[in-house]
């Protein structure tokens, strides 16, 4: 088979889970009180460059994330973008946190930029990847499980 005989998923592959989707039942390996997520969207056509401001701006302003993180029990957040065969650019989002952490606050100032962002970068919602395994150091477990629970370490 040659490559214009294969058929590569387009947008309309897109399957975004509800805004009410509880997430997936969590592995024995994600520590209780914690939740894995790894979610992906495609972004807009022509939208790349705002994705890249978008991307330019948390890395710019990262000492404002300290608040958000807090209120929402992240242990960490990475976001990566991938490009397709077919021109088709994807972000991926990875993140651990406490399952009892708050939702993006957007009257924080960096909150409502990032739901700015999100907006206009991306398709709406997101497709959640389902978990099946964790593994973390010990001595950082301990210290996760605190920070999920406590938003203190």
């Amino acid at each position: 088979m040659t490559n214009s005989d294969q058929t590569v998923p387009s947008n309309s592959q897109f399957k975004p889970h509800p805004r009410d989707f509880g997430g997936f039942e969590m592995p024995s390996s994600v520590p209780p009180g914690m939740r894995l997520e790894l979610s992906r969207a495609p972004l807009k056509p022509g939208q790349e460059p705002v994705f890249e401001e978008w991307m330019n701006a948390l890395n710019d302003r990262y000492e404002e994330h300290e608040a958000a993180v807090s209120s929402e029990r992240q242990i960490f957040e990475a976001t990566f973008k991938s490009t397709e065969a077919n021109g088709q650019v994807w972000i991926y989002h990875l993140s651990l946190m406490g399952a009892e952490g708050a939702a993006l606050d957007g009257q924080l100032p960096m909150g409502a930029d990032h739901a700015a962002y999100s907006r206009r970068a991306k398709e709406p919602g997101w497709e959640e990847l389902e978990p099946k395994f964790m593994l973390t150091p010990l001595h950082l477990r301990e210290l996760m499980e605190k920070w999920a629970a406590t938003g203190i370490v």
